[in-house]
């Protein structure tokens, strides 16, 4: 089922989210009208002056690649949900490519520019602009769902990744006093890693036994690179083999945990980076915000037997008594940014080739608009929906099940272009 739809009166009032089918037959009467397309708002064509909605607590799960949110009422019935997917790697490869042209272009004998680095400092509490685009976008979110839902309070999942204990679970004592962190359960970094199946034959929904890639007996140590997850037989049939020796006959099977296991700890870093900035942000909205750790999520996610996702996850942050859900099909948000600066376009050569205006809205279209298109005549009649490149001359692109050039007239914005892209 998909999500509850949110209502507005007509003066913008919030209103009790409501079920699907109740908003298709609010629509079809002509008692209320889209408002929104992504997340789907109504907007009622009457004053609800005496409105009392129902308080809503909104969760989230932060990750380092999707976050998960999820609004539960009063009665714990799980009524919206939406998983969005960061862009963080893609922003981290455009600052290197940004400053590999700077650096470039300093060195070439053009004018002479002042070395700059020196005077430059970094706030107290800076994050690298790849992370911190994770704070700001689920930030945005949590207003968005904040202005449109009558959210009285938000649990987030504060978790702490222990790296220096995932690399080396035996360390202790005075040793581990030179670490900053403490309490990160190995076993649950391990799952995540290897996805929750069987390294050696890749079984799912089976219980998971640690295994040590190189065993202990041959010098093996217990570092987390050195350790993966199997099911029980592999486990078995392994025993005190080496890796080598047992996947002698799947060389493409061995090569995959071999580099998997190197992988580095970047998910756990990224969260560690991010945790405190992101609870303080939420806290500035002025909401009561509480916290939940991850084993307390995966407790309640197990106790209800729930299947592994983000937005569910979200659902099962802190404390959790019992969970009615009545939502199967979340909301799915992927940034997308802003876009470019870059005036001159080239072509794949280096060479310019067009020059991009500064003007972005064109016939009160402008590239990304989510628009129907009702083309009246020619070899594309017919209706489409689709998403629209606009042009200065009332020629626009529409990329639809086929991507064709229609005139702006034939054109109805659906949803306004936000820089981010939306599915189910």
């Amino acid at each position: 089922m998909q999500n509850f739809v949110f209502v507005l009166d007509n003066r913008r009032r919030v209103l009790d989210p409501c079920h699907p089918a109740v908003a298709r037959k609010l629509m079809s009467r002509g008692r209320a009208r889209e408002f929104r397309r992504y997340p789907e708002i109504l907007i009622l064509d009457k004053d609800v002056p005496d409105a009392n909605p129902q308080p809503l607590t909104l969760k989230i799960d932060p990750g380092s690649q999707v976050t998960g949110f999820a609004l539960v009422n009063a009665n714990n019935q799980v009524i919206w949900a939406a998983e969005l997917t960061h862009q963080g790697q893609a922003i981290s490869a455009s600052l290197t490519s940004r400053n590999a042209i700077r650096r470039n272009r300093r060195s070439r004998k053009t004018r002479y520019r002042k070395v700059r680095f020196q005077y430059r400092t970094k706030d107290k509490g800076w994050i690298a602009p790849s992370l911190m685009h994770r704070v700001l976008t689920i930030e945005t979110w949590v207003k968005r769902i904040c202005r449109y839902a009558n959210v009285t309070q938000i649990v987030m999942e504060l978790v702490r990744f222990d790296t220096q204990a995932i690399q080396k679970p035996e360390i202790s004592g005075t040793e581990y006093q030179q670490g900053t962190l403490l309490g990160y359960e190995c076993r649950e970094y391990l799952l995540e890693k290897w996805g929750r199946t069987c390294a050696y034959c890749g079984a799912k929904n089976t219980p998971l036994q640690i295994e040590h890639i190189y065993p202990k007996s041959k010098g093996g140590s217990d570092r987390v690179s050195n350790l993966t997850v199997a099911c029980e037989p592999c486990n078995t049939a392994k025993g005190t083999l080496l890796v080598q020796e047992f996947l002698a006959s799947k060389p493409d099977v061995l090569n995959r945990i071999l580099a998997q296991a190197k992988a580095p700890l970047r998910d756990a870093a990224v969260v560690n980076s991010t945790r405190w900035a992101l609870f303080n942000t939420l806290k500035a909205t002025g909401l009561p915000v509480s916290t939940g750790s991850g084993g307390q999520t995966k407790y309640n996610r197990t106790r209800l037997d729930l299947p592994k996702t983000h937005w569910l996850d979200a659902a099962c942050v802190g404390r959790v008594e019992q969970l009615q859900i009545l939502t199967t099909q979340p909301l799915l948000i992927k940034a997308t940014g802003h876009g470019n600066r870059q005036m001159c376009g080239t072509d794949r050569y280096g060479f310019p080739i067009r020059h991009h205006t500064k003007r972005k809205v064109w016939y009160g279209f402008q590239t990304g608009d989510l628009v129907v298109a009702k083309v009246p005549s020619g070899k594309f009649a017919g209706r489409w929906t689709g998403r629209i490149s606009v042009r200065s001359r009332p020629s626009f692109k529409l990329v639809s099940t086929q991507s064709f050039d229609v005139h702006p007239k034939y054109l109805e914005v659906i949803h306004r272009a936000d820089d981010y892209n939306y599915g189910f």
